[in-house]
Order: C-alpha cells, then sequence, then structure tokens
C-alpha cells in the first residue's frame, strides 16, 4: 500500500485534517513524512488504526478510552470498557422510555378533554394546569414505578449542550494569518505562532485572545479550503508582510466549550440557536463561517510556555446572534 496524504485520509473516510492532527496530539494515530513532501503522510498501519478509531468512534467509546483499547494487547480491560458503555446506554434508553411514557401520559390526558375547550397556554389554562400538576404528583406506570425525580434526571442525561453561553466580544485589532490549500490551519497557524513570538505578544498584550474561522469553507468533503487565524494586537502594532493587521467588530455571540477534536458539535449547537425563543442567528463578518468563530481558550499560557509540543486543549465555539423582535 502507498503512502496517503493527509488529504487524501481527510477525503478517503471524511474526517476533518484538524481532528486527524487532534488524534496524534493525544497518541491515538502517527504520521510520518515523504522527502520533498512537507506535509504529514500515513502508512498501512496507520490507516488500519484510523480505521479502528472510526469504528469506536462511532459506537461513541470516548477518545480516552479508545487509546486504552488500542494499547491493550491482552485485551485485559476492552470487556470492562465495553460493559461500562452498556451500562451508560441503557441509562439512556431508561431516560428515553421515561419521557415517552410522560408524553404518553400527557396525551391521553388531553384526549380525554377534547371538547371542553383545552387551550394551549399552559400558563393560562387551569385544565392543563392541572394535568401537569397531576403528572408532578403521580408515578410513570411504565414497566416499573418512576416519579417526575427521574424525568428529571432523564432530561440531565439526554441533554448534551448544557454550557450555552451569551456573551459579547469587545471590538478588537487583530493579527490575521491567512492560507487557502492543504492542511490551512497548519499553516496559518505557523504563521501566527511566529509573529507572536518574534515580538513576545504575550508579554506586551496579556489579555490577547486567538481565533479562527473557515475562509472560505469547504462546500464538499474533501474540497479545498481556507483558514484564517486572528490574535488580537495594541492598535499602534506593525506587522510583517507575511501578516494581515485588521478590525474585529465584536458583537453578541453564543458560545459553547468543547474540548479539541469534538467539532461534530458545531451541528448541534447550530440547531440550538436555530430552535432558540429569545435569539436568532445573526450572519455577519468575516463572512467564511457567516460570522462564526472558533476561539483557542487559554491563549497567554498557550504562548507563555511555547514549544513544538505546545496544543490548543479547548475552544470555544461562537456564533454570531442577536435577540429576536418579540411579536405584539
Amino acid at each position: 500500500m502507498e503512502l496517503m496524504t493527509i488529504s487524501e485520509i481527510s477525503r478517503g473516510f471524511n474526517i476533518s485534517t484538524r481532528t486527524l492532527r487532534y488524534y496524534e496530539q493525544i497518541g491515538l494515530l502517527t504520521s510520518g513524512k515523504k522527502e520533498n513532501y512537507a506535509y504529514r503522510v500515513y502508512d498501512e498501519n496507520a490507516v488500519r488504526r484510523l480505521q479502528q478509531i472510526i469504528i469506536l468512534r462511532k459506537l461513541r467509546i470516548p477518545l480516552k478510552q479508545i487509546g486504552v483499547i488500542l494499547k491493550d494487547k491482552e485485551q485485559t480491560h476492552i470487556v470492562e470498557i465495553f460493559q461500562e458503555n452498556i451500562l451508560t446506554l441503557d441509562c439512556e434508553i431508561t431516560a428515553l422510555s421515561t419521557i415517552r411514557s410522560v408524553l404518553q401520559r400527557f396525551v391521553l390526558q388531553l384526549n380525554n378533554r377534547i371538547g371542553v375547550n383545552v387551550k394551549l397556554n399552559l400558563f393560562d389554562d387551569n385544565e392543563l394546569l392541572k394535568v401537569i400538576e397531576s403528572l408532578s404528583l403521580s408515578k410513570i406506570d411504565f414497566k416499573e414505578e418512576r416519579s417526575m425525580d427521574d424525568l428529571n434526571k432523564a432530561n440531565e442525561i439526554l441533554t448534551n449542550l448544557k454550557d450555552i453561553r451569551i456573551l459579547y466580544l469587545p471590538p478588537a485589532t487583530v493579527a490575521s494569518s491567512h492560507y487557502i490549500g492543504e492542511n490551512p490551519e497548519d499553516v496559518a497557524r505557523k504563521r501566527l505562532d511566529d509573529f507572536v513570538n518574534s515580538v513576545n505578544l504575550q508579554r506586551i498584550k496579556p489579555d490577547l485572545r486567538v481565533y479562527g474561522f473557515n475562509n472560505p469553507s469547504p462546500r464538499n468533503s474533501g474540497e479545498t479550503y481556507g483558514y484564517e487565524f486572528w490574535a488580537t494586537i495594541p492598535d499602534d502594532m506593525e506587522v510583517p508582510e507575511s501578516i494581515v493587521k485588521k478590525h474585529f467588530e465584536g458583537g453578541l455571540y453564543a458560545a459553547h466549550c468543547i474540548n479539541m477534536g469534538d467539532f461534530h458539535e458545531w451541528q448541534p449547537f447550530f440547531k440550538c440557536i436555530l430552535d432558540n425563543d429569545n435569539y436568532e442567528f445573526d450572519s455577519r463578518e468575516p463572512w467564511g463561517m457567516e460570522g462564526s468563530l472558533e476561539e483557542h481558550i487559554n491563549a497567554f499560557t498557550y504562548y507563555q510556555s511555547f514549544n513544538e509540543k505546545s496544543k490548543c486543549e479547548q475552544l470555544d465555539l461562537l456564533i454570531p446572534i442577536k435577540p429576536k423582535t418579540k411579536v405584539e
């Protein structure tokens, strides 16, 4: 088997180059270098290992446990890990069953009141308030007795995005590093890192922040795209030719924190915003991701202790928003 480039792997397995790099950072995957080629390549063993990682991720096995499984030559811990995940799935199944039971009970109560002028406004209709009150005080008969405390626990289990915050990002002057082509994040990041380290930006501006976004975003899997990094800088700072000085308008954003590599959480995060009663998506500059950004958390610490192994552990996914107009 011939060596595969990171772009070929990304297209063939429908996985982002950032995720591949993160798998390497945490020791799940290894790559090599090919003569006269600047980027990562993968041999047959690495490709086979990636296939195993993808299968285990589809089975919802956490990355830390995948690391244990792949290192477990004697297979002494694999059964234990699988049983632990089966128990987690059982809890989720129980949670779904509980919610299904409550909905069935609710529908039954409503059906019994057809023709009694039942309104949809729960806060103004005493009949429906009585139904809700009875649910909170009764047991739910579905394979076993369950109370509304169980329903609350079920919601905790099934709610994946618990930490969405609403915040204001202040306007700022930024140093921009932008690259379109193979491994755009790597190239753009190196340029930014070289600039920040050359001027000791973390000392000059200890409150520096680092943002990133696709620019342009790929329309199809494996398509060439670009990535742009921003680092906030003092307004009067000069930048080299490899860096472009820009102004960030700031504004209101919804934020959701992820561990590096969990970029699949963009989709449910967007859905939460689209379904929100109080805020709506507010497309704006920079247009690469319609105004959405990825903030690399703890930029000061990253640069203060910078070395070849430095890595960003967490990101804030940022979606531009505005309050919904209330219809009277």
